[in-house]
C-alpha cells in the first residue's frame, strides 16, 4: 500500500491513503533516504510503502525520493539534522513589522535557506489591520514588497483578525501540500485557524517586553484543507535550514543579483568592489533593492576565514 505521512511522533506515524483512509503504522528498520543523516527517518509528507499487518496497523517497508524538506539541527546530535517535513508544494513565509517585527536580514537569511533545499516560498504580511493605526507600517511594506518582488517573490497583505486577504490567499493554496513559517508571534497558527475553521491549533499571545511570541506547536502535522490540499503544521524552528555556503557563491541564492551576472564585467564578480559589475549599477538604478544589497554585503562581511558562511535564518 502506498500513502502520505501526515504526523510523526518518532517511532510511529499516521498515513493517509488516497482514498482518505488513516493507518497507524511503525518504523522496523533503518532508513537512510538520499544520504541524508537524519535523527528521523520519516517526516510528515514523505511519499511511503507499507504493508498491513492483522491487526490492522502497518509497517513502512519503503520512502520514496523527497523532492525537498525542510529540516533543522538536531538538539542532542549537532552533526545530525532533524527532518521537519518534506514534499512541500508551497511554503509561506508569514512576516508581521509589528509586535513582533520582522527583519529583511530574517527574510533574507530564511529565503537562502529555503532556495538551498529547493522549497519554494512565498512573503504573507500577516497583521496588516495594523497598518491603519500606524500609517509607517504601510510605507515599510510597501518598501517590502516592491523589493521582494523585483527578486521574484510573490507577497501577499493579510489579516487573521479582520480577514483581509483570506479569500486570495486560500486560492493560491487551493490543491498544494502548503506550510507556515516564520517567527514565533507572527500569528501563524492563528492565520492557519482563519483559513480553515476547525482546526483549532494553540495560539499565543506576543510578550509586551520582549515582543516575541511562544512556541505552541510541538510537533508537525499535515492538515486536510476543505476548500482543496494540505497545510502542515510546523513547530518554531529555531535552526531551521542550516546552510554552509561557499563566498563566492552567496550572490547566485539571490535571484535578481544571478540573474545579473551575466552582464557583469568579470564571470566571477562578486558584486563588491569589481569594476564594470551590473548588480551595483542596478542597486544605483532602484532595480535591485538596496535592503536586499545591504543584507548580501553583511553576510558576506560575516565570511568565516575559510570562506563559507553557515546561513542560519532564525539567529
Amino acid at each position: 500500500m502506498k500513502g502520505t505521512v501526515i504526523k510523526s511522533t518518532g517511532k510511529w506515524c499516521q498515513i493517509m491513503t488516497q482514498d482518505g483512509s488513516v493507518y497507524n503504522c511503525s518504523i522496523k528498520g533503518k532508513f537512510r533516504v538520499q544520504g541524508l543523516r537524519s535523527t528521523n527517518p520519516v517526516a510528515v509528507g514523505d511519499k511511503v510503502h507499507f504493508t498491513l499487518e492483522d491487526n490492522e496497523e502497518g509497517v513502512i517497508s519503503e520512502i520514496e525520493d523527497r523532492h525537498n524538506y525542510l529540516v533543522r539541527k538536531s538538539v542532542n546530535l549537532s552533526k545530525q539534522i532533524h527532518i521537519i517535513a518534506s514534499n512541500i508544494d508551497m511554503c509561506w513565509l508569514v512576516v508581521t513589522l509589528d509586535s513582533p517585527p520582522t527583519s529583511t536580514g530574517f527574510i533574507d537569511r530564511f529565503l537562502i535557506s529555503a532556495q538551498a533545499f529547493n522549497v519554494p516560498v512565498s512573503l504573507v504580511f500577516n497583521k496588516s489591520d495594523l497598518f491603519e493605526e500606524k500609517p509607517d507600517l504601510k510605507n515599510l511594506f510597501d518598501s517590502y514588497v516592491e523589493g521582494y518582488e523585483k527578486a521574484g517573490y510573490s507577497s501577499y497583505k493579510v489579516s487573521a483578525v479582520s480577514g483581509v486577504g483570506l479569500d486570495e490567499l486560500k486560492a493560491e493554496m487551493t490543491d498544494k501540500v502548503n506550510t507556515f513559517a516564520g517567527h514565533s508571534g507572527v500569528g501563524k497558527s492563528t492565520l492557519a485557524n482563519a483559513i480553515q475553521p476547525g482546526l483549532k491549533l494553540r495560539t499565543s499571545e506576543v510578550s509586551d517586553f520582549h515582543q516575541k511570541g511562544q512556541h505552541t506547536t510541538t510537533f508537525a502535522e499535515m492538515h486536510t484543507l476543505d476548500f482543496g490540499g494540505f497545510l502542515i503544521d510546523t513547530p518554531g524552528i529555531k535552526g531551521f535550514g542550516l546552510v554552509d555556503i561557499d563566498k563566492d557563491e552567496l550572490a547566485n541564492y539571490f535571484p535578481e543579483m544571478f540573474e545579473l551576472l551575466p552582464d557583469c564585467k568579470f564571470h566571477n564578480c562578486r558584486h563588491l568592489s569589481e569594476p564594470g559589475c551590473a548588480v551595483k549599477a542596478a542597486v544605483e538604478s532602484g532595480d535591485i533593492a538596496s535592503f536586499r544589497y545591504k543584507n548580501y554585503t553583511n553576510m558576506v562581511d560575516q565570511m568565516s576565514e575559510d570562506q563559507h558562511y553557515r546561513i542560519d535564518p532564525y539567529k
